[in-house]
């Protein structure tokens, strides 16, 4: 007997799984941050090893600026689209600068310190393109926004270190005269 085409294209067999397997709540280390920003791009590095030295496609996927609720420092984090793969981690730094890649108006160069998309932290030199000029420059000015804000946040926490010194040098000092008296 032979099938048509049709027929074919109607079947749909369904098939019982043989074990069943519970769900699982898996964390992203997400949970204790604010999302500030997320924009779909593509993401490079600098390969300075290779003879010559080229850009290497490192992923794509969403980016996002994500503030930490508690401490309140800010970090870009970017996973691979399918895998998840954590391709870009680390930290906004106010001496990051973001800069534009040939020229390109839909894409911007920065260096990084200390990058932890690869478990352990290495400097990197990492170029970041967008679908048009728009985005990028909504990303542009989401990274300025948040270097400011961390730039502020070390101010602050430089006068709270500041006048926690002097509250300490002041009650040693009390505890002194009072001990020299």
């Amino acid at each position: 007997m032979t099938r048509t085409l049709a027929e074919d294209s109607n079947h749909d067999p369904q098939f019982e799984p043989i074990i069943s397997l519970p769900e699982q709540e898996v964390k992203t280390l997400e949970e204790d941050e604010e999302e500030l920003f997320k924009m779909r791009a593509k993401l490079y590095r600098f390969s300075s090893e290779n003879d010559p030295p080229e850009w290497k496609e490192r992923g794509t996927g969403d980016v996002k600026l994500l503030k930490h609720k508690e401490k309140g420092t800010i970090r870009l984090l970017m996973r691979r689209d399918r895998t998840l793969k954590i391709c870009a981690n680390h930290q906004i730094t106010t001496m990051m600068e973001l800069k534009p890649n040939a020229g390109s108006d839909r894409a911007w160069v920065w260096n990084t310190l200390a990058d932890f998309a690869d478990e352990s932290p290495k400097p990197e030199l990492l170029a970041i393109r967008f679908l048009n000029a728009e985005n990028a420059q909504k990303f542009k000015v989401k990274f300025d926004e948040c270097k400011e804000e961390v730039r502020k946040s070390q101010a602050d926490s430089g006068k709270e270190d500041d006048l926690l010194c002097r509250r300490r040098w002041s009650v040693m000092s009390s505890v002194t005269r009072r001990f020299l008296v």
